[in-house]
């Protein structure tokens, strides 16, 4: 295999309160990103998760032991800065994958990333995105124009972060300013690296005329990407930007395990069958099958699953079919895992993201054992 010393890697916690304290979970996976030489250390930002919380019970997840209810996120721009002020060791660049711009404030937002950037000297990256249905539409947000308003909302953090201190109008359906002040400074003249989660032709656009990085997460595949990834491009050159500036980036799904075997019977437990729900219809369709929740169905931006009863849940993962349980996320041994990033590198992938899901499985032992296999994964790619 082909080394290429621009390969970069970073890891994501899953940012749920746990046991014995609240942020154990989230320190022991920082501190195993510093022992494996990670580049950045990400968060997500929920208020709930992307799992019907029927599920969450011991009989179908062990981690229950550990985290006691699947809905309880942490807040992220708090713990990043609890990460900062708590570590003096490794410095990585810390990063929110991804925030979103329906319930967040744009000029909140800009505050938070620059308070970061500040704090860590220059380390925080601002990961951004329309958001989901789930963590918006329950809370009396608006979902009817999710990218109109990212369009704006993107809009707004550059006019604030490019005011040097000047009053800022602007006029917006969404985010008008009527002399609003940004005084804030950047650090050493420079803002963090705005990564953006873009899928649809619309947002693949704005990615290039606003983003540092073009940063995926919902399921796809390495040939979707590097189609998608030339629209980007595309769309930063129409707007004057030099189209090999916006990095390429991609957030991962990782099962793995000591065996093949192991790993095949964690994707056939039930939550983690359950993730498959974010699967758009169209991946559905590769595989010879609908989505569950009918035709069209867009999968993880427009998935509410709290409310989904266990006997529905039950239902609905029956209909997911195997192959695509290894179509959503990298899965199987360090070695076939390492294979499979190369093809993401091969599709123009220049930074991955690795968030672990392997816990997400019936044997709790099996779970945490499986924190091995996923930093040989890391220290691997680190070489890739």
């Amino acid at each position: 295999m082909a080394r290429n010393t621009g390969f970069r890697v970073g890891t994501s916690d899953v940012l749920l309160a746990a046991r014995p304290t609240v942020d154990a979970l989230t320190r022991a996976d920082y501190l195993g990103a510093v022992a494996t030489g990670v580049d950045s250390f990400w968060v997500p930002d929920h208020l709930n998760q992307l799992f019907p919380r029927s599920l969450w019970q011991p009989k179908y997840c062990g981690a229950t032991k550990v985290i006691p209810t699947i809905d309880a996120s942490l807040e992220p721009w708090t713990m990043l800065g609890h990460i900062a002020a708590r570590n003096r060791v490794g410095r990585l660049r810390l990063g929110v994958a991804v925030t979103d711009t329906g319930r967040r404030n744009p000029a909140v937002t800009a505050q938070a990333a620059a308070t970061l950037h500040l704090l860590t000297r220059g380390r925080a990256i601002l990961g951004i995105g329309p958001g989901e249905r789930e963590g918006n539409e329950p809370y009396g947000v608006d979902w009817s124009k999710p990218v109109a308003r990212f369009e704006e909302a993107m809009a707004t953090i550059r006019a604030l972060w490019d005011s040097g201190g000047e009053l800022v109008n602007r006029d917006s359906p969404f985010f008008p300013l009527r002399n609003a002040v940004f005084e804030l400074p950047p650090y050493r003249g420079k803002w963090p690296e705005i990564w953006i989660a873009a899928h649809g032709p619309r947002m693949l656009r704005a990615a290039g005329r606003y983003g540092d990085a073009y940063f995926p997460a919902f399921p796809h595949q390495p040939k979707d990407y590097a189609q998608r990834l030339e629209v980007v491009r595309t769309a930063a050159s129409d707007a004057g930007r030099d189209p090999k500036a916006v990095l390429p980036a991609v957030m991962l799904f990782v099962v793995t395990g000591r065996s093949r075997d192991d790993v095949d019977a964690a994707l056939d437990t039930e939550v983690l069958k359950s993730f498959a729900l974010n699967a758009s219809d169209e991946m559905f369709g590769r595989h010879g099958a609908e989505h569950p929740l009918g035709p069209g169905f867009s999968g993880a931006q427009d998935f509410l699953p709290h409310s989904i009863d266990e006997e529905t849940a039950l239902s609905l993962i029956d209909a997911v079919p195997p192959s695509l349980m290894r179509d959503i996320c990298l899965n199987g041994t360090p070695d076939e895992i390492v294979e499979q990033v190369a093809e993401w590198r091969d599709c123009g992938v220049r930074y991955v993201v690795l968030a672990n899901l392997s816990f997400l499985r019936r044997n709790l032992r099996k779970g945490l054992a499986s924190v091995q296999p996923f930093n040989q994964i890391v220290r691997r790619l680190k070489r890739l």
